[in-house]
């Protein structure tokens, strides 16, 4: 075998162009194909670094509506849970808590999670310096020990990657922490920056983040089984925090990933997979040309005692080298691939943890792939030549000979299913661009130019009373308002578009209170409105004088009007939130804010549940009425607003020296792009288009390569036509002719692979929709395409002189 090789080897060297094309189309195939699966493997197999990853769970319900929910429990809940039968291990944490570094000369915003003491051995993840959070760190019924454990890239940033920084002092909001652990790279738990022990409490209003470890041969059902009646013991003990009627649903750390990533991955591998195929035949199509040339070699090969096998076993060799030499490209290719497709990838999408790159299996997966294609690739070859009829040839001139009604069919077989599997891409690119276009244009109901969202995170222990807190985002409102180039601000604690509100029951004034409505709950200033550009359709807007003071009013939008009041008389109605209360010192809110409010006025819809689902109805309701641990400000700016953001800093630490902003400020047209459903358009839109038009070039190639192979061997043909009379028009008319029927049968069953695959293409590429101005598009493309590859040896048949044409052999 090996001889095999080299002897292909040399003869590739005598066709460097044949070589060259064969390869790069494996390459191109073979690399796309190695990127994608490179994700693929690193999202399935191996995605976290802790301990029984595969057993590590999230603790969520399913509400009557068969709507997830995340559950949060108390402290002593958490203690019972840990005693369940099905359970291993149970930790706790307590969300992102946004700090300051104020040991520095500008205030950083520093992301932790504080975690319980059993943290360390809950993850199973050894530290890479020092070590991780201990049990006596947090000790039961007493404060936290003053320790900390530095994210991994917090470290690289912060401390420039010291190695001694163990045992050195860390400063947030004038706590100074020992540092005692740095974490590997892989950790990157909710991304944070840094990790702190936390301190578990008996008061029922502050809920903890589950952190479960089933038992190994303990299935989710089971463990849905066991925890359900342990749940509804909670739920009775603090019904504020589930839902009235629910059922367990444990679901894996991956879960969700693959759940919203894996359909568009796997889209992509269909896409790549079909690029390859197209590879494949290209390379066919190339060695049966070289092989019909060839065939007056290989019958003296089997005249001097060549067995059947022996051909074959050399025609497979020089498909295999090539497909090597291919994969080689491909890996290299891969290697520049991967990143630009993990950029494209939307931002959460991927556990952070996992790891995207070529490693040895996907090496491994190149190589086999490379051996499957090379064999695809030379099985039509070594078939087609390995029986040459050796008195035919030997009294014939090689140039002469087409290779028979069967080398002809295979090549048409051939380049039918290149044009066939180009027009599949291409369709399903077109399907793909227009539902992303139609997903651009989208109607969003406010204008997110020039806004950006600042976030304003609260520390603990800061404006903890209401009136404190009231004027303190009054304050900062009003500074942020009078930045030169700021045309208007207003807060949105969590009103951002266009994902935005908190879904919550809803109780209509007059209407019986057992039955469940539900709307969005937005927390806003007067200013909100005006920012976004949300007219005001009817009523008015409260004034601050009035929020001042606590007042209970509200503002809906049109698809609450129309949903409850139908008859137009909405305003001065009233509806009420019976969970809206207020949970100090985290959410301070006024006295009887679960009471009525009153409908004061009308909004125009905005987009609230992304991009692509229906606007939900909305109340906007005073920021005053419930105010969080942080607020967000919207600011609407002259020019480009984060060229801005400094300049917001230094207002919000003139209000207060050691309040930081958010460390990641977007404008709000960033916001969109990171909606998953314009990402993940964006990210299947752009690499099936390129995908297909890498497919096309290829189709080309290989329609190219036939016709001038046809050509190459009719010359004596053509000579003798045009002595006869024949004129240039009508050689290039036989040569397209000829070529046209079998991009027709291409393009036919292109055409119905598009239309028994469309559902498919819907169900994994949400939006996509075939509309048939592109598909038309798409099949004039091709058709242009495959006319300029034809056309082209067609102009070199004709150009012949005839006499010389006489003389060819």
């Amino acid at each position: 075998m090996l001889d095999d090789l080299r002897f292909s080897l040399r003869e590739l060297r005598k066709r460097p162009g044949l070589a060259l094309t064969a390869i790069l189309s494996l390459t191109l195939g073979i690399g796309a194909t190695t990127a994608v699966f490179s994700v693929i493997y690193g999202l399935l197999v191996n995605p976290y670094p802790y301990r029984g990853a595969d057993r590590m769970i999230h603790l969520t319900v399913l509400n009557e509506r068969g709507e997830r929910r995340w559950i949060g429990i108390t402290g002593p809940q958490l203690r019972l849970l840990r005693q369940a039968n099905c359970i291993e291990s149970a930790a706790a944490s307590w969300g992102t808590w946004n700090l300051t570094d104020t040991g520095a000369d500008l205030p950083e915003d520093v992301q932790s999670i504080q975690l319980t003491g059993n943290a360390g051995s809950h993850f199973g993840v050894p530290a890479l310096l020092g070590r991780t959070l201990l049990p006596s760190d947090a000790p039961d019924g007493q404060d936290p020990q003053p320790v900390i454990v530095l994210g991994y890239r917090f470290w690289e940033r912060h401390f420039n990657s010291d190695p001694t920084v163990i045992g050195r002092t860390l400063q947030l909001v004038h706590k100074n922490y020992s540092i005692v652990g740095v974490l590997p790279s892989r950790f990157t738990w909710e991304d944070a920056d840094v990790y702190v022990p936390l301190k578990l409490t008996n008061d029922a209003n502050i809920t903890y983040g589950p952190l479960v470890r089933l038992k190994p041969g303990v299935t989710f059902a089971a463990a849905n089984a066991e925890l359900q009646p342990l749940l509804e013991q909670f739920a009775k003990q603090t019904p504020d925090h589930f839902p009235k009627k629910f059922r367990v649903h444990v679901r894996g750390l991956n879960e969700q990933f693959v759940e919203h990533l894996g359909q568009s991955l796997f889209l992509l591998f269909g896409a790549v997979a079909l690029l390859l195929l197209i590879g494949c035949a290209n390379v066919s199509i190339l060695l049966l040309a070289r092989g019909t040339a060839r065939q007056h070699e290989l019958a003296i090969r089997s005249a001097i005692g060549a067995s059947r096998w022996r051909i074959q076993r050399q025609l497979l060799a020089e498909a295999l080298s090539l497909s090597l030499l291919g994969a080689l490209g491909g890996v290299l290719m891969a290697y520049g691939l991967l990143p630009l497709l993990v950029k494209w990838l939307p931002e959460y999408s991927f556990p952070h943890e996992a790891v995207l790159k070529i490693n040895v299996p996907v090496l491994m997966f190149s190589v086999v792939v490379a051996i499957v294609t090379g064999v695809m690739s030379g099985m039509a070859p070594a078939f087609q030549f390995s029986r040459p009829q050796v008195a035919q040839l030997m009294q014939s001139s090689s140039r002469r000979t087409t290779g028979g009604a069967r080398g002809k069919r295979t090549q048409s077989v051939l380049v039918a299913a290149q044009i066939a599997l180009t027009v599949l891409l291409l369709t399903s690119a077109a399907a793909a661009i227009n539902g992303f276009v139609h997903l651009v244009r989208t109607e969003l109901g406010y204008d997110p130019h020039n806004v950006m969202s600042v976030g304003i995170p609260v520390h603990q222990n800061a404006h903890v009373s209401w009136e404190d807190r009231s004027a303190y985002f009054g304050q900062l409102l009003s500074r942020i308002a009078a930045i030169p180039g700021v045309v208007a601000a207003g807060i949105s604690t969590n009103a951002t578009p266009p994902s935005n509100g908190n879904d919550l029951n809803v109780e209509l004034f007059g209407r019986p209170s057992g039955q469940q409505e539900q709307a969005r709950a937005n927390f806003i200033s007067p200013e909100y409105f005006p920012v976004l550009r949300i007219p005001v359709l009817q009523g008015r807007v409260w004034e601050h004088r009035e929020i001042a003071r606590g007042a209970r009013l509200a503002v809906i939008n049109q698809t609450m009007a129309r949903q409850y009041w139908p008859h137009g008389d909405a305003l001065g109605k009233q509806l009420r939130f019976p969970t809206l209360k207020g949970e100090p010192p985290f959410t301070q809110a006024v006295a009887e804010s679960n009471n009525w409010l009153q409908i004061i006025g009308i909004v125009a819809d905005a987009r609230d549940d992304g991009l692509r689902k229906p606007v939900k109805p909305a109340v906007y309701l005073p920021y005053t009425l419930q105010m969080r641990v942080w607020t967000q400000i919207l600011v609407r700016t002259r020019t480009a607003p984060l060229a801005l953001l400094n300049r917001i800093r230094a207002q919000v630490k003139a209000v207060d020296p050691d309040q930081q902003v958010f460390g990641q400020t977007r404008d709000l047209e960033q916001w969109i792009e990171r909606q998953d459903e314009y990402a993940y358009g964006r990210l299947v839109a752009a690499l099936f288009s390129a995908f297909s038009l890498v497919a096309l070039a290829l189709a080309a190639i290989g329609l190219f390569s036939v016709v001038s192979y046809v050509v190459a061997q009719r010359t004596n043909e053509f000579g003798i036509r045009m002595a006869l009379g024949a004129s240039r028009a009508q050689v290039i008319q036989l040569v397209l002719r000829t070529t046209a029927s079998k991009v027709a049968v291409g393009l036919a069953c292109g055409l119905l692979l598009s239309l028994m695959l469309k559902g498919i293409l819907s169900k994994f590429a949400e939006g996509s929709s075939y509309d048939p101005l592109f598909v038309g598009g798409v099949m004039l493309l091709l058709v242009l395409t495959a006319a300029l590859a034809a056309f082209i040896p067609a102009r070199r048949a004709s150009s012949v002189e005839p006499m010389n044409a006489l003389r060819y052999e």
